[in-house]
């Protein structure tokens, strides 16, 4: 099968492309994949242990717009595979245990709901039990309207939990990929001791879009994009995929000095 770059056109065959970890060849997009890419991308061979499997989202308001949440429920976890839109795994990256967080676009376009915030914070309890590092990959459009305040409130409980991590004095390395949006972007996206993404990455609250039609103005060129943030002191450095496993084992080795 063959793959159109969103940024360049050029065309790339779905293998060429799986060998450069969904990175065009021709001009460094990086297309958007999910927590199985990534934990093949970080964990030595591919080996990880998951964690937290068992905790499944539940429709507690009944909620429904032009389909009941209980359907579109039961079809995200249909195509995906996955009962949520995050995967949490713990294992050997470089040699070193690391805990990681990752969401899921495909699961309902990575929205932030209550087994969501769930997984974060067991992941950070299991992080200060066994004193390891926390990676959270972010990939999402925000808070999970379906689940109303049970979602909103995951903002301030992830953010709680971290603060617990800080005082543990165990790194958080927050990624965020494209796209990093809404209440991700208002909480645990952006609390990271660092904070990386990955390039042209769109992360903000409000989108473009929704920005320009409120002040009736046009936007700066690159505007909530990875670098535009880098430059404006938001970020602490872009990296790419290529580097993402080699670049995290040189921070967390300064970061963890003093654990080991």
């Amino acid at each position: 099968m063959w793959h159109k770059c969103p940024d360049c056109k050029e065309m790339t065959t779905s293998d060429e492309l799986a060998a450069n970890l969904y990175v065009c060849p021709e001009c460094g997009y990086h297309n958007r994949i999910n927590a199985k890419e990534y934990f093949d991308i970080l964990f030595d061979e591919g080996i990880f242990k998951p964690l937290f499997e068992n905790i499944k989202p539940l429709d507690k308001l009944g909620f429904e717009d032009v389909k009941p949440y209980a359907a579109r429920l039961e079809k995200a976890q249909r195509l995906t595979g996955l009962d949520d839109a995050m995967s949490v795994g713990v294992g050997s990256s470089d040699g070193r245990q690391l805990v990681v967080s990752c969401m899921n676009f495909n699961f309902i376009g990575g929205s932030m709901g209550s087994v969501v915030g769930e997984k974060i914070a067991r992941s950070i309890d299991y992080c200060i039990k066994h004193q390891l590092p926390f990676l959270l990959i972010s990939k999402s459009g925000g808070a999970r309207m379906m689940e109303s305040a049970f979602s909103l409130m995951q903002m301030a409980k992830t953010s709680a939990k971290l603060t617990l991590l800080a005082k543990a004095g165990l790194p958080y390395i927050s990624l965020m990929t494209d796209p990093t949006t809404g209440g991700v972007t208002a909480s645990y996206a952006m609390l990271g001791d660092l904070n990386i993404a990955e390039p042209k990455a769109l992360i903000g609250f409000a989108g473009p879009r929704v920005i320009k039609e409120t002040i009736k103005k046009d936007l700066p060129s690159g505007f909530q994009r990875s670098e535009f943030l880098l430059e404006h002191g938001f970020l602490d450095f872009i990296v790419d995929r290529h580097d993402l496993k080699e670049k995290l084992s040189d921070v967390l080795s300064w970061m963890m000095k003093d654990k080991s």
